[in-house]
Protein backbone atom coordinates (compact mmCIF):
# COMPACT_ATOMS: atom_id res chain seq x y z
CA UNK A 1 0.00 0.00 0.00
CA UNK A 2 1.54 3.23 -0.87
CA UNK A 3 0.53 6.97 0.73
CA UNK A 4 0.90 9.93 -1.35
CA UNK A 5 0.68 13.29 0.24
CA UNK A 6 0.93 15.66 -2.97
CA UNK A 7 -1.03 16.32 -6.13
CA UNK A 8 1.99 16.46 -8.19
CA UNK A 9 2.48 12.81 -6.90
CA UNK A 10 -0.99 11.59 -7.32
CA UNK A 11 -1.61 12.91 -10.50
CA UNK A 12 1.93 11.04 -11.65
CA UNK A 13 0.62 7.73 -10.24
CA UNK A 14 -2.98 8.01 -11.70
CA UNK A 15 -1.67 8.24 -15.14
CA UNK A 16 0.79 5.08 -14.25
CA UNK A 17 -2.43 2.99 -13.59
CA UNK A 18 -4.09 4.29 -16.65
CA UNK A 19 -1.41 3.62 -18.73
CA UNK A 20 -1.34 0.30 -17.58
CA UNK A 21 -5.03 0.03 -18.61
CA UNK A 22 -6.16 -0.80 -15.14
CA UNK A 23 -9.46 0.84 -13.56
CA UNK A 24 -9.21 3.00 -10.32
CA UNK A 25 -11.94 2.83 -7.55
CA UNK A 26 -12.30 6.07 -5.07
CA UNK A 27 -13.32 5.95 -1.69
CA UNK A 28 -13.46 9.85 -0.50
CA UNK A 29 -13.59 10.02 3.45
CA UNK A 30 -12.77 12.18 6.16
CA UNK A 31 -10.84 9.62 8.33
CA UNK A 32 -11.88 8.27 11.73
CA UNK A 33 -12.80 5.40 9.52
CA UNK A 34 -15.48 2.67 11.07
CA UNK A 35 -16.95 -0.09 9.58
CA UNK A 36 -19.43 1.35 7.20
CA UNK A 37 -16.20 3.26 5.82
CA UNK A 38 -14.29 0.06 5.65
CA UNK A 39 -17.25 -1.56 3.50
CA UNK A 40 -17.32 1.22 0.72
CA UNK A 41 -13.98 -0.02 0.31
CA UNK A 42 -14.42 -3.58 0.04
CA UNK A 43 -17.01 -2.80 -2.44
CA UNK A 44 -14.65 -0.45 -4.60
CA UNK A 45 -12.19 -3.76 -4.63
CA UNK A 46 -14.30 -5.64 -6.05
CA UNK A 47 -15.37 -3.02 -8.64
CA UNK A 48 -11.64 -1.71 -9.72
CA UNK A 49 -8.17 -2.61 -10.02
CA UNK A 50 -6.85 -0.16 -8.02
CA UNK A 51 -8.12 1.68 -4.64
CA UNK A 52 -7.44 5.07 -3.37
CA UNK A 53 -8.92 6.06 -0.32
CA UNK A 54 -8.72 9.90 0.25
CA UNK A 55 -8.45 10.91 3.72
CA UNK A 56 -8.70 15.00 4.20
CA UNK A 57 -11.25 16.85 6.93
CA UNK A 58 -12.22 19.54 4.51
CA UNK A 59 -12.46 23.07 6.29
CA UNK A 60 -15.08 24.90 3.26
CA UNK A 61 -18.35 21.91 4.38
CA UNK A 62 -17.93 23.32 8.10
CA UNK A 63 -19.51 26.41 9.09
CA UNK A 64 -17.36 28.69 11.50
CA UNK A 65 -19.50 27.20 14.43
CA UNK A 66 -19.41 23.63 13.49
CA UNK A 67 -17.04 20.95 14.58
CA UNK A 68 -13.88 21.16 12.14
CA UNK A 69 -11.53 21.65 14.81
CA UNK A 70 -12.86 18.68 16.87
CA UNK A 71 -13.54 16.86 14.40
CA UNK A 72 -12.29 13.16 15.31
CA UNK A 73 -8.58 12.24 13.74
CA UNK A 74 -6.84 9.09 13.58
CA UNK A 75 -4.45 9.13 10.57
CA UNK A 76 -2.51 6.23 12.16
CA UNK A 77 -5.24 4.14 12.91
CA UNK A 78 -7.22 5.14 9.71
CA UNK A 79 -4.06 3.77 7.57
CA UNK A 80 -3.78 0.83 9.28
CA UNK A 81 -7.80 -0.05 8.40
CA UNK A 82 -7.28 0.30 5.24
CA UNK A 83 -4.29 -1.97 4.46
CA UNK A 84 -6.04 -4.71 6.18
CA UNK A 85 -9.43 -4.26 3.67
CA UNK A 86 -7.31 -4.24 0.79
CA UNK A 87 -6.79 -0.50 0.14
CA UNK A 88 -3.94 0.14 -2.07
CA UNK A 89 -3.59 4.22 -1.78
CA UNK A 90 -4.25 6.81 0.74
CA UNK A 91 -4.39 9.69 -0.51
CA UNK A 92 -3.66 12.33 2.47
CA UNK A 93 -3.15 15.96 1.69
CA UNK A 94 -2.51 18.99 3.71
CA UNK A 95 -4.76 21.36 2.70
CA UNK A 96 -2.33 23.99 1.27
CA UNK A 97 -2.35 21.10 -1.18
CA UNK A 98 -6.35 21.17 -1.90
CA UNK A 99 -6.85 24.96 -1.26
CA UNK A 100 -3.55 27.12 -2.05
CA UNK A 101 -3.31 30.65 -1.19
CA UNK A 102 -5.62 32.72 -3.10
CA UNK A 103 -8.26 29.51 -3.87
CA UNK A 104 -11.35 31.24 -5.20
CA UNK A 105 -13.40 28.52 -7.53
CA UNK A 106 -16.46 26.76 -6.03
CA UNK A 107 -18.79 24.22 -7.23
CA UNK A 108 -22.34 24.46 -6.67
CA UNK A 109 -25.44 21.94 -7.53
CA UNK A 110 -28.50 24.04 -7.08
CA UNK A 111 -32.05 22.79 -7.03
CA UNK A 112 -30.51 19.55 -5.03
CA UNK A 113 -29.04 21.40 -2.16
CA UNK A 114 -32.05 23.80 -1.05
CA UNK A 115 -33.59 21.75 1.22
CA UNK A 116 -33.02 19.38 4.34
CA UNK A 117 -29.25 19.33 5.05
CA UNK A 118 -28.77 22.15 2.45
CA UNK A 119 -31.32 24.62 4.30
CA UNK A 120 -30.43 23.58 7.95
CA UNK A 121 -26.45 24.30 7.09
CA UNK A 122 -26.65 26.96 3.71
CA UNK A 123 -23.07 26.97 3.22
CA UNK A 124 -22.18 22.82 3.42
CA UNK A 125 -22.71 21.11 0.01
CA UNK A 126 -20.63 23.86 -1.81
CA UNK A 127 -17.53 22.89 0.11
CA UNK A 128 -18.79 19.12 -0.49
CA UNK A 129 -18.80 19.21 -4.38
CA UNK A 130 -15.73 21.71 -4.73
CA UNK A 131 -13.73 18.75 -2.73
CA UNK A 132 -15.39 15.89 -4.41
CA UNK A 133 -14.73 17.29 -7.86
CA UNK A 134 -11.01 18.31 -7.01
CA UNK A 135 -10.57 14.50 -5.54
CA UNK A 136 -12.14 13.28 -8.87
CA UNK A 137 -9.73 15.45 -10.68
CA UNK A 138 -7.11 14.58 -8.55
CA UNK A 139 -7.56 10.97 -8.47
CA UNK A 140 -9.08 10.18 -11.77
CA UNK A 141 -11.45 7.10 -11.08
CA UNK A 142 -13.33 5.18 -13.07
CA UNK A 143 -15.79 4.66 -9.83
CA UNK A 144 -16.27 6.39 -6.95
CA UNK A 145 -18.13 5.09 -4.09
CA UNK A 146 -20.31 7.00 -1.39
CA UNK A 147 -22.62 5.71 1.19
CA UNK A 148 -26.31 6.39 1.70
CA UNK A 149 -26.16 7.37 5.08
CA UNK A 150 -25.45 10.87 3.48
CA UNK A 151 -27.84 10.21 1.11
CA UNK A 152 -28.71 13.98 -0.04
CA UNK A 153 -25.07 14.58 -0.27
CA UNK A 154 -24.79 11.08 -2.24
CA UNK A 155 -27.89 13.16 -4.53
CA UNK A 156 -25.88 16.04 -4.96
CA UNK A 157 -22.59 14.52 -6.05
CA UNK A 158 -24.51 12.11 -8.30
CA UNK A 159 -26.02 15.09 -10.12
CA UNK A 160 -22.49 16.94 -10.10
CA UNK A 161 -21.21 13.97 -11.21
CA UNK A 162 -23.73 14.11 -14.49
CA UNK A 163 -23.91 17.45 -15.17
CA UNK A 164 -20.21 17.91 -15.30
CA UNK A 165 -19.70 14.80 -17.56
CA UNK A 166 -17.19 12.95 -15.10
CA UNK A 167 -16.69 9.15 -16.90
CA UNK A 168 -17.30 7.71 -13.06
CA UNK A 169 -19.48 4.98 -12.29
CA UNK A 170 -20.99 6.37 -9.28
CA UNK A 171 -22.30 3.93 -6.56
CA UNK A 172 -24.59 4.37 -3.82
CA UNK A 173 -23.87 1.70 -1.11
CA UNK A 174 -26.44 1.04 1.65
CA UNK A 175 -26.32 2.08 4.87
CA UNK A 176 -23.81 0.38 7.92
CA UNK A 177 -25.07 -0.08 11.33
CA UNK A 178 -24.24 -1.14 14.64
CA UNK A 179 -26.09 -4.54 15.84
CA UNK A 180 -28.85 -1.85 17.52
CA UNK A 181 -29.50 -0.27 14.63
CA UNK A 182 -27.60 3.09 15.09
CA UNK A 183 -26.38 4.06 11.97
CA UNK A 184 -22.17 4.16 11.97
CA UNK A 185 -20.45 7.91 11.91
CA UNK A 186 -17.63 9.25 13.40
CA UNK A 187 -19.36 11.52 15.75
CA UNK A 188 -20.86 8.78 17.72
CA UNK A 189 -17.57 8.96 19.73
CA UNK A 190 -18.70 12.08 21.12
CA UNK A 191 -21.26 9.87 23.25
CA UNK A 192 -21.01 8.59 26.81
CA UNK A 193 -22.74 5.00 26.99
CA UNK A 194 -26.04 6.33 28.63
CA UNK A 195 -25.92 8.91 25.33
CA UNK A 196 -25.29 6.17 23.03
CA UNK A 197 -28.46 4.38 23.89
CA UNK A 198 -30.34 7.59 23.57
CA UNK A 199 -28.74 8.52 19.91
CA UNK A 200 -30.83 5.36 19.01
CA UNK A 201 -34.57 7.47 18.63
CA UNK A 202 -33.48 8.11 15.15
CA UNK A 203 -33.73 4.71 14.22
CA UNK A 204 -36.27 3.66 16.63
CA UNK A 205 -38.17 6.48 14.49
CA UNK A 206 -37.52 5.19 10.83
CA UNK A 207 -38.09 1.84 12.08
CA UNK A 208 -41.59 3.27 13.30
CA UNK A 209 -42.41 5.27 10.04
CA UNK A 210 -41.53 2.20 8.13
CA UNK A 211 -43.92 -0.09 10.04
CA UNK A 212 -46.56 2.76 9.39
CA UNK A 213 -46.24 2.50 6.04
CA UNK A 214 -45.76 -0.91 5.43
CA UNK A 215 -48.01 -2.92 7.76
CA UNK A 216 -50.42 -0.35 8.76
CA UNK A 217 -50.64 1.05 5.23
CA UNK A 218 -50.54 4.81 6.15
CA UNK A 219 -49.34 7.02 3.65
CA UNK A 220 -50.15 10.66 5.92
CA UNK A 221 -46.85 12.24 6.16
CA UNK A 222 -48.19 14.60 8.55
CA UNK A 223 -49.18 11.56 10.67
CA UNK A 224 -46.08 9.77 10.43
CA UNK A 225 -44.09 12.49 11.52
CA UNK A 226 -46.26 13.12 14.51
CA UNK A 227 -45.19 9.25 15.74
CA UNK A 228 -41.64 9.75 14.64
CA UNK A 229 -41.44 12.85 17.28
CA UNK A 230 -42.83 11.31 19.69
CA UNK A 231 -40.99 8.12 19.82
CA UNK A 232 -37.55 10.92 19.54
CA UNK A 233 -38.53 12.38 22.67
CA UNK A 234 -39.66 9.34 24.45
CA UNK A 235 -36.31 7.33 24.20
CA UNK A 236 -34.52 11.43 24.25
CA UNK A 237 -36.10 13.97 26.05
CA UNK A 238 -33.61 16.20 25.44
CA UNK A 239 -33.25 15.84 21.85
CA UNK A 240 -33.50 18.78 19.16
CA UNK A 241 -35.36 17.62 15.78
CA UNK A 242 -33.84 19.99 13.14
CA UNK A 243 -36.23 18.13 10.93
CA UNK A 244 -38.39 15.34 9.76
CA UNK A 245 -38.76 15.36 5.82
CA UNK A 246 -40.27 13.06 3.32
CA UNK A 247 -39.25 13.32 0.02
CA UNK A 248 -38.38 11.90 -3.68
CA UNK A 249 -35.28 9.49 -3.64
CA UNK A 250 -34.14 10.95 -6.76
CA UNK A 251 -35.59 14.67 -7.02
CA UNK A 252 -36.23 15.01 -3.23
CA UNK A 253 -39.29 17.03 -4.08
CA UNK A 254 -41.05 17.32 -0.64
CA UNK A 255 -44.00 14.90 -0.84
CA UNK A 256 -47.32 15.13 1.88
CA UNK A 257 -48.20 11.59 0.89
CA UNK A 258 -45.48 8.19 0.83
CA UNK A 259 -45.35 6.99 -2.59
CA UNK A 260 -43.00 4.76 -4.36
CA UNK A 261 -39.77 5.73 -4.05
CA UNK A 262 -40.22 7.78 -0.55
CA UNK A 263 -37.39 8.20 1.88
CA UNK A 264 -37.63 9.56 5.37
CA UNK A 265 -34.61 11.55 6.39
CA UNK A 266 -34.01 13.27 9.68
CA UNK A 267 -31.24 15.57 11.44
CA UNK A 268 -31.25 15.54 15.43
CA UNK A 269 -29.52 17.11 17.86
CA UNK A 270 -28.67 14.52 20.54
CA UNK A 271 -27.13 15.86 23.31
CA UNK A 272 -25.48 18.63 21.36
CA UNK A 273 -23.90 15.77 18.59
CA UNK A 274 -25.75 16.27 15.63
CA UNK A 275 -26.92 12.69 13.68
CA UNK A 276 -28.88 11.82 10.27
CA UNK A 277 -30.24 9.47 8.90
CA UNK A 278 -32.77 7.94 6.43
CA UNK A 279 -34.72 4.98 5.40
CA UNK A 280 -36.44 4.57 2.29
CA UNK A 281 -39.92 3.39 2.84
CA UNK A 282 -41.58 2.07 -0.28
Amino acid sequence: MTIIRTVKKMHQSVRKIAGEGKTIGLVPTMGFLHEGHLALIRRAKRLADVVIVSIFVNPTQFAPHEDFNRYPRDEKGDIKKIKEVGGDIVFIPAKAEIYPDHFQTFVAVEKLTQTLEGAMRPTHFRGVTTIVAKLFNITRPDVAIFGMKDYQQAMVLKQMTFDLGYPIKFIIAPTVREKDGLAMSSRNKYFTAAQRKEALCLYYALKKAKAMVTKEKIRDCRKIEKEMKAIIKKVCPSAAIDYIAFTDFTTLTPLKKVASETVCSLAVRVHKVRLIDNMKLL
